[in-house]
């Protein structure tokens, strides 16, 4: 783990945490040969691939009606409670996104101008899964689709062992509304939703997270389907002062280095005295972390800096663009002001990452790698398409007449200009 003033930060060490992009290109060979395979031989691609890369053969690629209700036996009661919380409160959170469905305002004196607000017609929803469950990310992809109204919602995530998919991403998905879930996952399930198979219709557009390769294919097939943001590693930025607990702190760096190995934690503070202190306490609660082994490859990756001011640990972050931002200061409201670049940011000591994770009703499906310069989360204008619309009486067209016909001329499309002036001709033509 680094630990050092920012003032301190030598060129290389400054430029590795700020630089850490997807190195796409160091897979996309395989995953070129992944998309083809699927494009050239449909539902056959997608059964050897399965055994290939999740070591079991799989027969009908849609989960069955039967296959759900049994899912349904066999999770628990209280796990069935807190997807339903999670989803009342993603639901709801969602819902405050949604746009007025027509607008229309007056430009000018009898011109017409504004917008309709229309869903996609399908979606694709990525949930991880294999060797663990993750319904939350089954809630987080289809819920706010459904809210956005699009009417076929379709999740693909991979089998386990047995050829079947963990019961509580099945429940989960079934519960967010999820019209069709398929035991397919990696680089073919982007496939397969992109281009379509012998079982699986295509799609318009892949949201939700997923590993490199998973990334990868989504970059590669933007010309055929829509995507909803590039995604790497989960990250945590914390900026914090004096009135943080260094407990508090590391607990939070520990949540996210259990991630994966590449899960990146930093904590940027302008009290020299919690950084040393907090820095003491990840040590020792990454000692008792039951993945201790991913905890300890990823907090290679991690990072305490002492900057001279509170200003300066916001620069920091702003240039860093973290997926998860936590505020931990005093006057959270103040920092959050001078904020331009986060995926998702948590105010206060009682606000951890994992809230929004599972269920305080954001979203977790968030730019990481930087993308937060220019990315948003997954919401609802991810689901919808902006139609704009206008309509002009003859009079506000006779006073936006010269506007366009000179600017048209200056283009040289004449044509553009006639069909302004025709319109306005006090005679009409004769129609034949």
């Amino acid at each position: 783990m680094l630990f050092k003033k920012m003032s301190e930060l030598v060129d290389e060490e400054a430029k590795g945490l700020l630089s850490r992009g997807l190195d796409v290109q160091a897979v996309m060979p395989a995953v070129v040969e992944i998309v083809n395979e699927v494009q050239e031989r449909g539902d056959r691609a997608l059964a050897d691939l399965t055994e290939r890369f999740d070591g079991v053969r799989i027969g009908k690629v849609r989960v069955g009606a039967d296959e759900i209700e049994k899912a349904g036996d066999q999770v628990p009661e209280k796990l069935k409670k807190a997807l339903e919380i999670a989803l009342e409160n993603i639901a709801a959170f969602h819902h405050q996104e949604l746009d007025r469905d027509l607008w229309m305002t007056e430009t000018s004196p009898g011109v017409l101008a504004g917008q309709m607000v229309v869903p996609l017609d399908s979606v694709g929803a990525y949930v991880p899964g294999g060797r663990a469950a993750y319904p939350s990310s089954a809630l987080m992809t289809v819920v706010p689709a459904k809210v956005a109204g699009i009417e076929r919602v379709i999740v693909c995530t991979p089998p386990g062992k047995e050829g079947k998919v963990n019961p509580i991403t099945l429940v989960a998905a079934e519960m967010a509304g999820a019209d069709e879930i398929y035991r397919v996952g990696g680089v073919q399930a982007v496939s397969a939703m992109a281009f379509g198979t012998e079982s699986i219709r295509p799609v318009q557009k892949i949201v939700g997270p997923g590993n490199i390769y998973v990334t990868a294919a989504k970059l590669l097939l933007r010309s055929t389907v829509e995507i909803d943001m590039p995604a790497g590693p989960s990250e945590v930025l914390i900026i914090a002062d004096y009135s943080a607990e260094p407990v508090v702190l590391a607990s939070d760096m520990i949540a996210q280095a259990e991630h994966d190995p590449q899960s990146i934690s930093v904590l940027v503070t302008d009290d020299e005295d919690l950084a040393i202190a907090t820095r003491a306490e990840v040590e020792k609660q990454a000692l008792e972390a039951a993945r201790r082994e991913i905890v300890k490859k990823s907090l290679e990756r991690a990072a305490i800096l002492v900057a001279e001011s509170m200003e300066e640990a916001v620069a920091f972050s702003n240039n860093f663009a973290p997926e998860h931002l936590e505020i931990i200061v005093r006057d959270p409201m103040d920092v959050l002001g001078k904020i331009r670049n986060a995926g998702s940011v948590f105010l206060g000591p009682y606000t951890p990452v994992a809230a929004g994770d599972y269920a305080s009703g954001t979203n977790h499906v968030l730019p990481t790698s930087g993308y937060a310069r220019a990315f948003s989360g997954l919401n609802v204008d991810a689901f919808v398409k902006k139609i704009t619309v206008q309509k002009i009486s003859k009079e506000g067209l006779s006073l936006l007449k010269d506007a366009i016909t000179i600017l048209a001329e200056a283009e040289g499309l004449d044509a553009h200009a006639e069909s302004v002036r025709k319109r306005l001709a006090k005679e009409k033509p004769e129609r034949v």
